[in-house]
């Protein structure tokens, strides 16, 4: 699943960051692996953290409706992170408005999938993953 959801969006941030280009695969593989290693883990709390809030917060709403607006959420703040590790793999700090540029770019190019993936998983694996760990 993190291949699946890193990977894509990794790939179309990259692709949107720098276009296809011989060096195209190492600098995905790359941005993949800082995601991998910063950006995701620190999504797996947060969408816990999120998850209990929305449950304390809004009681009443059904937990489809509570899951997908999870997964938006979620979606919004994963992308925004990921994006942040690839332009700064792929585009680096030293220019601050070529970095924002790329940052921004891959964060509306990849956006869309973000949201498919995210309300997917918060739909389907979320809440298996959730009856397993109180059974």
């Amino acid at each position: 699943m993190i291949t699946l959801m890193g990977g894509s969006l990794t790939g179309v941030m990259t692709y949107f960051n720098l276009g296809y280009s011989p060096l195209f695969f190492k600098q995905w593989l790359t941005a993949f692996l800082l995601a991998a290693i910063t950006v995701m883990p620190m999504g797996f709390v947060l969408m816990a953290a999120i998850s209990k809030a929305a449950e304390k917060l809004l009681p009443n709403l059904p937990s489809n409706k509570r899951d997908i607006g999870v997964g938006v959420l979620m979606a919004l703040i994963m992308e925004s992170g990921m994006a942040f590790s690839t332009s700064v793999n792929n585009v680096g700090l030293s220019d601050g408005n070529a970095f924002f540029s790329a940052w921004l770019h891959s964060l509306i190019a990849a956006l869309p999938v973000a949201i498919v993936l995210m309300t997917m998983v918060s739909l389907t694996v979320k809440p298996k993953i959730e009856r397993f760990l109180k059974s």
